[in-house]
Order: structure tokens, then C-alpha cells, then sequence
């Protein structure tokens, strides 16, 4: 049942006078819960829930964390057609899509379970003690991730599951050994609200303490009160380069500055060198309109513009996409303030005086392309923002000089792909590595759509796509953006964390002395 409470740990809370109203995107239709916007005072408890929570959660062993993990995603599961229909309603994405993204939200959660349960994951350092060393002895020095405390999570308007309330930076701030704090996105609260009780369920499950996990109700200003609060360690966030860039500052202006691991949006950029773009302009045409159309373009990694250079073939080539798009069917947006800006942004590109389109006007939901020339893009930095939706942006680039000065002046992207033969990637080596620069994945001849749960992921790019490139929101290293390194100086054994002790009880794998090994130290 869909109360419209926010949840100050396990305790229900709605005070408020505010509320927020959830609405069916394809019908216009309001659902009939109302939720209630969690008041300045719900928020400071739950953060005070929160900081208390993690004293004894960081306690908890990898074994406890893994089972509270596995719970989440068990309780999620048993949600079943309850959940999936309300993610429907809520969201206007396919009964296909939510099932895929809720699969992928329980295999995060059991996958970090794992993770943390094998235990390598705190990159154990140790190097030991040399007493006799000449001219100073040199002292026993130990080092690994520990958690840092309690963690605000922003859920993503595009993926009510995976990248919301339950998905990514949750689980893998909770692996760390964090509490969470989760804002929910207005687009979906009653998704929200069925799995914070999933986890909360999990939490009383598994005995974790009371405040692991809380979830609020609000917009700005329940947002920026969370940023702002100085017992916040961090911060996880997936949306608009506005909204991200506005939690960084705030972040960055507190007495101690926390960082902001937001991903920001990025327009994907796909080279289509030239001997790939004369054999096969017409495949790679559909290719990249099934890409740019795929979930009506409102994946982070949808690709917003193909470089090219001016030929024949990039003609046929255009031509064969605009046909594509045009042909595919307009598509609901996930919501009416993403359709507004879709139309707004779309058509503000579309009427630039430099910018040639076959669409008349651009309405949300509908698929489009335009062109520009390589020197008209360089010389208008306002049509290198992302588009949010089935729009892209075709730059014609005079010559083989022109394609990497356009490279070079690309802002910070997600992924960038490059479609060429093996000649191609001879030929243009040096485009291929300036815009590997640019980039945090690169994609030889596929599309950027699709992100695959795996160690050697990456998904995070160059500022301003996400703002620290250096950090993946998805794959297994995100557990590090929640953690930081602590060194043990000269402690006794008996007191270490198992990982650092001599006997390795755990067994996992450790740098010792320089030397990676799982064996104990004599």
C-alpha cells in the first residue's frame, strides 16, 4: 500500500503541509496518493538517525552488509507485478524495460553483496616494519577503504529503479558500510515509496540499525537542506547538468567541503570515419537511429551528434537517418517537464541561423535530426549542450583538418564512439586519440546505449558530463566513491581490521611488501 509518507528511518513520517503529486505521463492523469513533502525538521532527524545508525553500522561484518544487500534484492523481487505496473504508470517505459532494469537493480545489489563478502575490494596495503633500517627504522604501515559516513542519494528521473532509490549509488554506499539518506524523484514517488520499504524491510530482516536507510519527499529545497547538512559525507546524484551543478556548490561551500559524485549528461559523440561511412552509410544510418530513439533518447548515453566529414556518402548517410527517425513513431517522455524542455532546447537548436533541419518544428516525444557545418559548430559553443530526448546533431566537418579541431573543441562526454574500418582507424589515429581524451568510455563501432554491470566498466567522464571523471557510478569500483583511505601506523595485530591483520582471516588478496598476495604474513 502507497501511503505518501516519507520514512525517518523505519518510522513513517508526514507532518507536512507541503505535497507533491505523482502523475501518469501518457494519460496526464494524477495518482490519487498524496505525498507529503518531508518538513525541515524530518530531515534533520533523519540525518541524526543517520549519523547514530553508523557507529554501529560500520561495525557490521562484510557477511551482515552482504545479507542486508540480498534481502533488498529479494524483497524488491517479491514486490513483482505490484512494482513493475506502478514504475508503468509512473515513467510511460515499456513492461520490458522496467523488468530488464529491475533485474539489473537486483543483480547490483547481489553483485556488491559479493564484493563485499570476498573482501579484496579494500585494496589492503601493508608494508612492514624495518626496526633496524639505516639511517631511521622504518615504521609498520597498513592502509585500506573504510566507509565515511552518512551518504545523500539523488534518484534519476530516466531509471525509477537502477539508478533511483535502490540502484547504484545506494547499493554501493551501503556496501561501503554508509547509511543512505534518499531523496526521491518527484517523477516516481510511489516507485520510491515501495522500494524504501522493500529496504527497510531488508533492514529489520537482517538487524541492521535503525536510520541505515531513510527517505524523503521534497524538491530544492529538501535537496539543498540535505547538501548543506555538514553531517553529509556525500553526495551520489544522476541529472541535469543545472541540478548537479548546483549540489557542487553548494557541497563546495560548506565549512567542510564534501564532493559530489553527480553525472551530468553528455552528448555522446559518434565519428563515422570515411571508408566506413562509403561501405556502409545505410546500416549505420538505422544503427544510429535505433541508438538515438531507443527509450524516446532519454538515456544518459544516447547519442546527441555524428561527426563526419563532408561527402557523398555522409550525404546518403543523412538522408537515411532522417528517413529512420522521421518513420519512428513519437514516444511518450517521462514527464511533462522533460517533454517542455525536449521542445524548448530541440527547437532553439533547430532555429539557430547556422543550423539546417527538414523538421518543422520539434514536439516532445518525436524524433529528429539537423546539420551544421564543422566551423559553424566550433564558432556557437550553444549547440554542444545535450538535447534530452530522440534529437541529434550532424556535424559536417570541410575536411580530414577540421574533424579534430571539432574534436578538440567537444566538452567532457560519458562515451564517445568511433565507427571505422581498419584503414580508418590507421588514418585517423590521432582524431581517435583526442577524443579518447575527451571521453570516459570508447566505443569501436557500436553505440554508446547500453551499459553493462561489470569490474572493468567505466561510467563517468571529464567534466562536465560527471564532476569527477576519475569516479564510475556504474560497475564495481563505484564502492570507492563512498570510502576512504585510512592508515594503521605501528598498531598491534589484535586490534587491526581483519583485512590488515598478519593471519589474513579473510583470505583476500593484499599488497604486501610489494607484492600481491592472498598469504598471511609470517
Amino acid at each position: 500500500m502507497i501511503t505518501g509518507q516519507n520514512f525517518i528511518g523505519k518510522s513513517p513520517a508526514s507532518t507536512g503541509s507541503k505535497n507533491l503529486t505523482s502523475y501518469n505521463p501518457a494519460s496526464g492523469e494524477a495518482f490519487k496518493e498524496v505525498f507529503v513533502e518531508a518538513t525541515e525538521k524530518e530531515v534533520n532527524e533523519a540525518v541524526d538517525l543517520a549519523v547514530k545508525a553508523f557507529k554501529a553500522y560500520r561495525k557490521k561484518s562484510s557477511t551482515e552488509r552482504a545479507n542486508f544487500l540480498r534481502a533488498i534484492a529479494k524483497n524488491i523481487m517479491d514486490l513483482d507485478h505490484v512494482l513493475v505496473e506502478r514504475a508503468m504508470a509512473e515513467t510511460a517505459l515499456p513492461e520490458g524495460r522496467i523488468q530488464g532494469e529491475r533485474g539489473r537493480t537486483c543483480n547490483q545489489l547481489n553483485a556488491f553483496a559479493d564484493i563485499i563478502e570476498e573482501g579484496s575490494w579494500v585494496n589492503a596495503r601493508i608494508d612492514t616494519a624495518i626496526p633496524d633500517r639505516q639511517p631511521i627504522p622504518k615504521p609498520d604501515l597498513r592502509k585500506m577503504e573504510m566507509p565515511i559516513g552518512p551518504i545523500a542519494v539523488f534518484g534519476a528521473s530516466n531509471f525509477p529503479l537502477a539508478f533511483s532509490t535502490a540502484g547504484g549509488d545506494t547499493a554501493s554506499a551501503l556496501a561501503a558500510g554508509n547509511p543512505v539518506i534518499v531523496k526521491g524523484h518527484e517523477s516516481h514517488l510511489g516507485t520510491n515509496e515501495l522500494v524504501s520499504r522493500a529496504i527497510l524491510k531488508a533492514a529489520e530482516e537482517t538487524g541492521m540499525p535503525d536510520g541505515v536507510f531513510s527517505m524523503v519527499n521534497g524538491g530544492i529545497s529538501v535537496g539543498q537542506q540535505l547538501v548543506k547538512d555538514e553531517r553529509i559525507k556525500a553526495v551520489g546524484f544522476t541529472g541535469s547538468f543545472r541540478g548537479g551543478r548546483a549540489l557542487m556548490d553548494s557541497a563546495a561551500a560548506r565549512k567542510n567541503p564534501i564532493p559530489v559524485y553527480a553525472e551530468m549528461g553528455s552528448t555522446n559523440p559518434v565519428i563515422a570515419f570515411p571508408e566506413k561511412l562509403t561501405q556502409e552509410a545505410a546500416v549505420l544510418a538505422q544503427t544510429l537511429a535505433s541508438s538515438v530513439t531507443l527509450g524516446v533518447g532519454q538515456f544518459c548515453t544516447s547519442p546527441g551528434l555524428l561527426l563526419a566529414i563532408k561527402s557523398d556518402a555522409l550525404d546518403a548517410f543523412k538522408a537515411e537517418l532522417a528517413t529512420a527517425l522521421s518513420s519512428t513513431p513519437k514516444g511518450v517522455m517521462l514527464n511533462e517537464s522533460i517533454g517542455k524542455s525536449y521542445e524548448r532546447t530541440g527547437n532553439e537548436v533547430r532555429n539557430h541561423q547556422t543550423v539546417t533541419s527538414s523538421s518543422e518544428k520539434i514536439e516532445a516525444g518525436a524524433a529528429a535530426t539537423v546539420s551544421v557545418s564543422g566551423a559553424d559548430f566550433m564558432a556557437n559553443p550553444e549547440l554542444h549542450h545535450e538535447v534530452f530526448g530522440p534529437f541529434i546533431i550532424v556535424v559536417e566537418c570541410a575536411d580530414q583538418s577540421e574533424l579534430p579541431q571539432v574534436v578538440d573543441a567537444l566538452d567532457g562526454q560519458l562515451t564517445g564512439s568511433i565507427l571505422a574500418t581498419d584503414s580508418d582507424l590507421v588514418n585517423y589515429e590521432e582524431v581517435i586519440n583526442s577524443l579518447r581524451e575527451k571521453v570516459g568510455r570508447i566505443i569501436y563501432n557500436g553505440m554508446p546505449t547500453g551499459v553493462e554491470v561489470c569490474p572493468a566498466m567505466h561510467h563517468g567522464g571529464p567534466y562536465p558530463s560527471s564532476s569527477n571523471g576519475r569516479y564510475t557510478s556504474v560497475g564495481y569500483d563505484a564502492i570507492t566513491r563512498f570510502t576512504r583511505p585510512v592508515a594503521f601506523q605501528s598498531w598491534p595485530n589484535s586490534v587491526l581490521p581483519e583485512e590488515l591483520k598478519d593471519s589474513n582471516p579473510k583470505g583476500i588478496s593484499r599488497l604486501i611488501n610489494g607484492e600481491l598476495t592472498n598469504k598471511a604474513i609470517e
